[in-house]
């Protein structure tokens, strides 16, 4: 085992063990647990199943039959908040995977090879991406796929790479000058073999803090492109919840609005909470 390894491996512990020290970050954590079940059952089949059914009549009060009452033509609002939980985790997991991956392969190479041809390409492309309005350039992105069921992820993975790319390639510029680097290059190990196994491992805690970042953003995101029309179509999401109770707030009616801001305020800022305790966890300049 080498010292870098070994370092790493340290470090990852002690970020463990403050992370786990943390009860506002553990709370959140545990938050998004309860999220990820419910939404694990909406996979599953086990509940949210007739969340399209009209089961009552029209803006019924909540009640035992239906706990947060019906919508304009009698679909249970509880059962449509809770699939909407399953619509938001699956999107902001695509997503943040996803991006953080093009970033991570992007940022490490433009990284490695900083002031050449490479680099220089990849700096140009986030800056022309960077100088568009972000919800415009999503919209747009969106709009050109409309009717492709994937338009909405790739509309958020095309920009939301960016940041990922940009931090990973100042850490690379950084990384590439250390002697566990220069020794992988005097014996003779291929560039991207470095980059890959040997440079891109120790972005990792950069990587997993902006995953969380970009989860939180993706799901925002998608509230606010359903709300437009460009989000979710074959489903349910607390954007089109939002966008239904449009008018249904001007007749007083604010239950359907309620559920899906109460239930997104919850994930967002409970993975928020978490983002940002793992974020100091895993900061080198605080984990001693």
């Amino acid at each position: 085992m080498t010292e870098t390894t070994t370092r790493r491996q340290s470090l990852w512990s002690k970020a463990a063990w403050k992370l786990r020290r943390d009860r506002f970050g553990m709370l959140g954590l545990a938050v998004v647990a309860a999220y990820f079940l419910a939404a694990v059952g909406v996979w599953l089949g086990l509940w949210a199943t007739g969340w399209g059914d009209v089961a009552g009549g029209k803006w019924e009060a909540p009640s035992a039959a239906h706990w947060f009452g019906t919508n304009l033509i009698g679909q249970d609002i509880f059962q449509r908040s809770i699939y909407s939980i399953s619509t938001a985790f699956e999107i902001g997991l695509v997503v943040a995977v996803l991006s953080t991956l093009l970033g991570a392969v992007l940022g490490a190479v433009a990284g490695f090879f900083s002031g050449r041809a490479t680099d220089e390409l990849v700096v140009w492309l986030m800056g022309v991406l960077d100088s568009i309005p972000f919800y415009l350039l999503v919209a747009a992105i969106a709009f050109a796929l409309e009717g492709n069921p994937w338009s909405m992820h790739v509309a958020m993975i095309s920009t939301f790479w960016i940041t990922t790319a940009r931090l990973v390639r100042g850490e690379v510029i950084k990384l590439k000058g250390l002697e566990f680097v220069e020794a992988a290059h005097a014996i003779g190990v291929p560039e991207y073999t470095i980059i890959f196994r040997h440079i891109l491992p120790n972005t990792f805690h950069i990587l997993l803090v902006q995953s969380t970042i970009t989860f939180v953003a993706a799901i925002k995101s998608e509230v606010i492109l359903s709300f437009l029309g460009l989000g979710v179509k074959d489903g349910m999401s607390w954007g089109l919840m939002i966008s239904e109770s449009t008018f249904e707030v001007l007749a007083g009616f604010f239950n359907n609005f309620l559920a899906a801001s109460v239930l997104m305020f919850g994930l967002v800022m409970a993975f928020s909470i978490f983002s940002d305790a793992l974020q100091d966890a895993l900061d080198p300049r605080q984990v001693s």
